[in-house]
């Protein structure tokens, strides 16, 4: 090389170290956090080494683009890589520096909370889709002059214009596919929020209670970085302020608040689990008074057991749940940071388990001594505490509360406008008429599928040319879930439609439900049938079919299982695990059964064990792909006996009572079926237990509990085997607080209100008679009383067999026109509707029952007409119409 060579070729040398060493030009600026991710990436390459999954790096992309890309690479679930093109993930990158770019805050946003709350895609375990570029273009100019606070919620009130809450099975619809359904449950609105907020550049993530404390269910709502601090938002639920939403009160009472960061993310917060993907925090501390306890694993001989699982369980929906589980350092401790109140600390390592109640605020340590083994049976009581109420609210003004008001009111009508063009009833009637199809059924399938209406209907026009065909749609619409009719697109059911192979001779039924069906657990369902056919060479698909033992064994041979590889995400596409060869266990079991039904061998997942079966004629043969030879799973029988209590006349699955197997000293939920979403039938003790069902041999675990109007459970646990061939008979307790009833307060009962059936001013007294009565202001619309009404719909028939009103007001008219009681599937004949003239009796409730926050509906009261009070709820609670009858039937006795 010659000396003008030279010094050209170290000029540049000198002039590319300068630029790499220039923090202006990187997207991780830090330059151990920037070859952490590239040793990660780098890392991920090599294991995700099949089906060309990284080819969008071949493309020209600037250095910040690159990092960007190899950041999201490096710690994206694998479903995400092999499900997506890598394209899709360049233009969400640009649109996000766009947005950066764009928007007044882009530049005062840090690097580490823009690379974690603003840059990454998923929000939780949904499918991913269009939405930041469809959203920005949306939102950007009707943002832009607005400051950074103003701008969250402004979003917000975008987000209510597009999507109100329902609840729904437990998939998570993307954030496109809410808005075209124009509803979704907590964690669907919280998700499409997060996904409006980030596509303007905004950091947000989304919050969870992975369960309530002092009520069942669960919830999640949105916070939002704003000027260096964390606020929260109901989402899709605007205030007129942050830090303000109906769940104020019943956060204050939660033990645990947990948010997943994309990446190794480095945050002042707890950190409760650190995983190779997604770091998770505590963020308890935002909402509730908290505590720490620390918690020693010791063995029967009192010394400390490292490495072992320590799972910190709250109860709800009559299970004990595991909210966060941690492992023990050298030393046999962990700790967690927790709200006041009581859970279940479970303990186990390899096979021997232990277990304790820990109440954090009154025990800053707690041992717990692995002295438990599967087979011993025996019953032990546990009363459980929750955490008292602290809410804390900020003040809004008469114009805030207002202007908001107004404004939610004009989104509403914005929404509505657009409801307004799915199918009704008349025009599915109408087209079951035009096809020749029943109209019960047509009514339920296409006003079901909402804003997928189009999708829906021409797949049912087109499969109506031919009468075979159109029954086999029908079937193939009437077997996926309800949410699949809103989001499933055309390709997915012409190809389950067409595609379906029949092999042999085999029984309609199972074709139609474990060959057909493309719905397998809680995936996205895709096209993969057409997919799999043209992959799979014609011999080996006759193979296969002749011996699904032989397909068991390609799937053991080819499919590497990893645990950690798709955390966080979704469950991996079918086609993506036959793309990556790579899966977590769930993954690699619903790929099994695609694969299956692809080749039309009936298989299915089993919704209460969770065991991977296919079918041989009418036979089920369980799969386990641990084993080397497929054998029959034994069993035996589990009979329940139970003595009514008045209150209970037949305890119900999830409400009352649940079953858990024991396995490697843990805990696996079996899954009974639970009925209508948040409503009536399901497993109960008559029809599951109390003449016996059939169970796997092993060991379990019984859970019993009643909750309280305070959220004290009284729960008992009994331990009990199932063993071969053999009925195992144990009891279903109740516990009862035998207690008297308390008049807890006096309320008025010649108060008066608006009669909304005759327009008339009207006394409680005048409508009830003498007597017990049920007395509640409303907010119609409102997560906490949509609940509160399902739960008194649950409970019709009691109700109208106690025969006293109840008498359910709103604050204003407007609250009574928006509410509607059809949405609630049959509620007690008993019900008196009515305004409360300028609040009077909601004033009065929060008089005499001295309720902190004078605004947080529902209430509800159980007084009589000597003005005495014996219960009252406010705000969020799940079971309220069980928790009322408890106290109705005190009062019978």
């Amino acid at each position: 090389m010659n000396k003008k060579h030279l010094i050209t070729f170290v000029s540049a040398l000198f002039l590319w170290t300068s630029c790499s060493n220039n923090s202006s030009s990187h997207f991780i600026s830090d330059t151990a956090y920037r070859t952490q991710v590239e040793t990660d990436f780098q890392s991920r390459q090599t294991t995700l080494s099949e089906g060309n999954l990284f080819t969008v790096f071949d493309q020209s992309m600037t250095p910040e683009e690159k990092e960007a890309m190899s950041f999201l690479y490096a710690y994206m679930p694998v479903g995400d890589i092999a499900d997506y093109s890598g394209e899709f993930f360049l233009k969400n990158v640009q649109t996000s520096f766009q947005a950066k770019q764009e928007m007044p805050w882009g530049k005062q946003i840090p690097e580490d909370i823009f690379r974690h709350f603003v840059l990454p895609i998923r929000v939780n375990n949904e499918n991913l889709d269009e939405s930041r570029m469809v959203f920005y273009q949306e939102l950007k100019d009707r943002v832009k002059g607005l400051s950074l606070h103003d701008a969250v919620i402004e979003v917000n009130h975008w987000c209510h214009e597009k999507v109100i809450y329902t609840p729904s099975d437990a998939r998570t619809s993307s954030p496109l596919a809410s808005v075209k359904t124009a509803y979704g449950r907590c964690g669907e609105e919280s998700t499409f929020t997060v996904a409006a907020l980030r596509s303007v550049g905004i950091p947000a993530r989304q919050v969870y209670t992975p369960r309530w404390a002092h009520t069942d269910d669960n919830h999640a709502w949105v916070e939002a970085w704003v000027d260096g601090q964390w606020y929260f938002l109901g989402a899709c639920e605007p205030e007129p302020v942050l830090n303000l939403g109906w769940f104020n009160a019943p956060a204050s009472r939660g033990m645990l608040m947990h948010t997943k960061v994309f990446g190794k993310y480095q945050g002042p917060e707890e950190v409760m689990v650190q995983t190779p993907l997604y770091t998770e925090i505590n963020i308890i501390g935002n909402y509730a008074d908290t505590a720490k306890a620390t918690i020693k694993v010791v063995d029967a001989n009192q010394q400390p057991v490292p490495d072992a699982r320590v799972e910190f369980k709250v109860y709800n929906y009559a299970e004990f749940y595991t909210v966060a589980s941690k492992t023990t350092d050298a030393n046999g401790e962990t700790f967690l940071t927790s709200g006041k109140g009581d859970m279940l600390v479970w303990a186990s390592k390899d096979g021997q388990f232990g277990y304790d109640k820990v109440s954090f605020g009154q025990q800053n340590e707690l041992t717990v001594v692995l002295d438990k083994k599967a087979g011993e049976a025996y019953t032990i009581d546990l009363d459980i505490v929750p955490p008292p109420e602290k809410a804390k609210l900020p003040e809004v003004t008469p114009e805030q509360r207002a202007e908001n008001t107004r404004r939610m009111a004009e989104e509403d009508s914005i929404r509505n406008a657009y409801v307004a063009t799915f199918f009704t009833d008349q025009k599915a009637k109408d087209f079951a008429k035009e096809i020749g199809m029943d109209a019960t059924v047509a009514t339920k399938l296409l006003v079901g599928s909402r804003g997928n209406y189009q999708t829906i209907s021409s797949f049912l026009k087109e499969a109506s040319a031919n009468e075979e065909q159109k029954k086999a749609a029908i079937d193939l619409l009437q077997r996926i879930s309800a949410k699949d009719l809103r989001d499933v697109s055309r390709e997915v059911l012409d190809d389950h439609l067409k595609n379906s192979p029949v092999v042999g001779d085999i029984d309609p039924e199972i074709f139609a439900q474990y060959v057909r069906n493309p719905r397998v657990a809680n995936e996205m369902i895709t096209p993969y049938k057409a997919f799999f056919q043209k992959a799979i060479a014609e011999a080996d698909m006759k193979v296969f079919q002749a011996d699904p033992m032989k397909l068991v064994d390609w799937v053991k041979n080819n499919i590497t299982i990893d645990e950690e590889c798709n955390l966080g995400g979704a469950p991996i596409f079918p086609e993506g695990v036959w793309k990556a060869r790579i899966a977590d266990k769930h993954s690699r079991d619903i790929f099994f059964v695609s694969l299956s039904r692809a080749l039309g061998i009936p298989a299915r997942i089993d919704e209460v064990t969770r065991k991977v079966q296919v079918f041989s004629g009418k036979d089920i043969i369980d799969i386990n792909f641990q084993a080397a030879e497929q054998t029959a799973t034994a069993t035996g029988t589990l009979q329940a006996d139970y003595k009514p209590i008045k209150a209970l006349e037949d305890p119900k699955y999830y409400s009352h009572f649940t079953i858990s197997k024991l396995t490697d000293g843990r805990l696996q939920l079996l899954n009974y079926e639970e009925g209508d979403v948040d409503m009536g039938s399901g497993a109960t003790w008559s029809n599951l237990l109390k003449k016996g069902t059939q169970m796997d041999t092993g060991s379990y675990l019984l859970v019993s509990g009643t909750r309280m109007a305070s959220g004290t459970v009284l729960a008992q646990l009994t331990f009990f085997n199932i063993e071969e061939g053999k009925t195992t008979k144990v009891h279903l307790n109740m516990r009862e607080n035998k207690d008297d009833i308390q008049i807890i307060g006096n309320f008025n009962s010649e108060n008066k209100y608006i009669s909304a059936e005759t327009g008339e001013e009207t006394s409680l007294l005048a409508t009830t008679g003498r007597g017990y009565y049920v007395v509640a202001i409303l907010g119609a619309r409102q997560e906490p009383t949509n609940h509160a009404m399902r739960d008194i719909a649950a409970e019709k028939d009691q109700l109208e067999a106690w025969g006293r009103k109840m008498v359910l007001l709103f604050p204003n008219e407007e609250g009574y026109k928006k509410f509607d009681a059809a949405e609630f599937n049959g509620l007690p004949n008993t019900i008196v509707y009515g305004i409360d003239k300028n609040h009077a009796i909601q004033k009065e409730m929060v008089a005499a029952m001295k309720l902190e926050h004078a605004n947080t509906l529902p209430i509800f009261l159980i007084a009589d007409t000597f003005n005495r009070v014996v219960f009252v709820s406010q705000g969020y609670t799940i079971g309220l119409g069980a928790q009322m009858m408890q106290i109705i039937h005190k009062l019978e006795q």
